[in-house]
């Protein structure tokens, strides 16, 4: 089995590391979707606020790995990217279930992401600084940080989104070889 996780923060390249694994033939997994389908199942409109404190209430009710615990029965491909891993419990408990995975962080700077989050457009993301700023020490409240400094592979997204696709290709092709 080749599993591979994404971890970074809102705004750093994650979706275009997806694409490019999709078009290599992975399995993608996307963490933040089983979030949106949860507050959505809650009847709450799909906006930062809503998705984070959801994110929040499961994690305080069941545990900090829960949305890992949830993702574990959906790795059922060979080849299997899960997008968006945020702390370094859901990455233990990962390795504890699947063993051998390899886990790759993207990394931008906060202007860089603020200015993605702003052109993007999605519900969920933050168009103040202030609720950005908020929404960053939520994440790292999980402990992406920790997670991020486990990476195996690091990839650096402060340029074109060419070079961002280039540098994930490469990575993702070297995992596969």
């Amino acid at each position: 089995m080749k599993l591979v996780v994404t971890v970074g923060m809102p705004g750093s390249g994650k979706d275009e590391i997806v694409a490019i694994a999709k078009g290599l033939g992975f399995h993608v997994i996307k963490m933040g979707d089983l979030v949106r389908n949860e507050t959505q199942k809650r009847r709450l409109p799909l906006i930062d606020k809503n998705i984070g404190r959801i994110a929040n209430e499961e994690r305080e009710k069941f545990g900090h790995s829960i949305w890992a615990k949830r993702v574990i029965p959906l790795v059922t491909e060979t080849k299997t990217l899960i997008d968006g891993c945020r702390g370094d419990d859901e990455l233990s408990l990962f390795r504890h279930h699947f063993g051998d995975l390899v886990l790759i962080g993207v990394h931008s700077s906060p202007d860089t992401r603020f200015d993605r989050l702003s052109k993007r457009g999605r519900g969920d993301d933050s168009m103040s600084p202030e609720a950005f700023y908020e929404r960053d020490r939520r994440e790292l409240k999980f402990g992406i940080g920790n997670a991020l400094a486990l990476a195996d592979h690091m990839i650096v997204n402060e340029g074109s989104v060419q070079e961002l696709r280039d540098r994930a290709n490469e990575v993702l092709r070297s995992i596969l070889d």
